[in-house]
């Protein structure tokens, strides 16, 4: 019996137990009694000061005394330290002052490059090649291997030459490659539009067939309203210039029916030349394509483009037009495509318009 109540008496903290006996030598609380206050007495008194409620006498000098199960002496160990008012709060634009510098502090500014660790000017040939449609970007490698890519009149001999599409001009087999930046299509015009981008009367215009579009386009040349086929539209305002400038001489041909017979010596006047109210008109090309008993089809080709100028040279040669198509524009042919619709030249027609006018 004796030896139970000495094995319960080591397990109740107090008289007897070991390691209370040790807590109160080192006057140290245990760790379940210790109080954590931010606050702290002042020297006047309070909690866990001199003069402090529950104080314990004879603790030691500069320790407070046990209050309670001991957590005086954590509160007079505090106390020392901080004053006997609490802590007042910081105002907020201290914190901001605090967060703003600790940003500063972590925050690095940017580096300085030097030019030759800069990002170089310009891109890649091979790329700027890729865009332009004329395949992917090892073929293109393989274009520039075989010599046959220009830049500013100077044949490529060496990969990784970067290029500025907008300034620079490159060609593949002596034809200009379009930049990003140039749009050029080619449309079908129906007989009944009118060749304007907008019309204040509100008739059918070449602008209801590219709406959505990013860039502002335009005609190149005109067609007459009853007249139809190929028109391009483009927003290259230099070959747009030169293609419809009498001094280039580009070409276009056209397909009239007419009703007949027709002379044999119709294609040698209509050479020599018309005389009409504005000049002589001469054409260039003159074939008859089909005949059906009087009914005629025949191609002319000038590179004239004065208003109504096949219309006009065919009646002054005694053979009124009753349909014309416009079936080619210099090298671009009309093909089959159908009335109405709209497409973007590739690549190689683009470079051949280009060709055509000395761009």
């Amino acid at each position: 019996m004796r030896s139970s109540g000495r094995n319960s008496n080591r397990n109740y903290r107090g008289a007897g137990n070991s390691r209370d006996d040790r807590q109160k030598r080192t006057g140290r609380p245990r760790p379940e009694e210790r109080r954590y206050d931010t606050g702290s007495p002042d020297r006047s008194g309070g909690p866990g000061g001199p003069a402090g409620s529950g104080s314990a006498k004879g603790a030691p000098r500069g320790k407070g005394g046990g209050t309670g199960a001991g957590g005086g002496r954590t509160a007079g160990r505090t106390g020392g330290r901080t004053g006997g008012r609490s802590a007042p709060a910081r105002p907020r634009e201290y914190e901001a002052q605090l967060e703003e510098r600790n940003r500063a502090r972590h925050t690095k500014p940017a580096l300085k490059l030097p030019k030759t660790f800069g990002e170089p000017e310009g891109e890649r040939l091979q790329k700027v090649l890729a865009r332009a449609g004329m395949g992917s970007r090892r073929a293109c490698e393989e274009l520039i291997d075989q010599r046959r890519v220009e830049v500013n009149g100077r044949v490529v001999t060496e990969q990784g030459l970067r290029v500025d599409p907008e300034q620079d001009e490159i060609k593949v087999d002596g034809l200009t490659i379009a930049t990003q930046s140039f749009l050029f299509f080619a449309l079908n015009k129906p007989a009944g539009v009118v060749s304007s981008m907008e019309d204040p009367e509100g008739r059918q215009c070449l602008g209801d067939y590219v709406t959505n579009r990013e860039t502002r386009l335009f005609h190149v040349g005109r067609l007459d309203t009853e007249t139809e086929g190929l028109i391009l539209l483009t927003n290259h305002g230099e070959l747009a210039h030169r293609l419809t400038h009498p001094r280039y001489g580009v070409r276009k041909t056209y397909l009239a029916a007419i009703q007949g017979p027709i002379p044999r010596d119709l294609g040698k006047r209509l050479k020599e030349g018309v005389k009409l109210e504005d000049g002589y008109a001469r054409a260039d090309h003159f074939k008859v394509v089909e005949n059906t008993g009087k009914n005629y089809l025949v191609e002319v080709s000038l590179h004239e483009g004065r208003k109504h100028i096949v219309r006009r040279m065919l009646a002054e040669s005694g053979f009124p037009v009753d349909k014309l198509v416009r079936t080619r524009f210099g090298p671009i042919a009309l093909g089959d495509q159908k009335s109405g619709w709209l497409r973007r030249l590739t690549n190689t027609e683009v470079g051949m318009l280009m060709n055509e006018v000395g761009l």
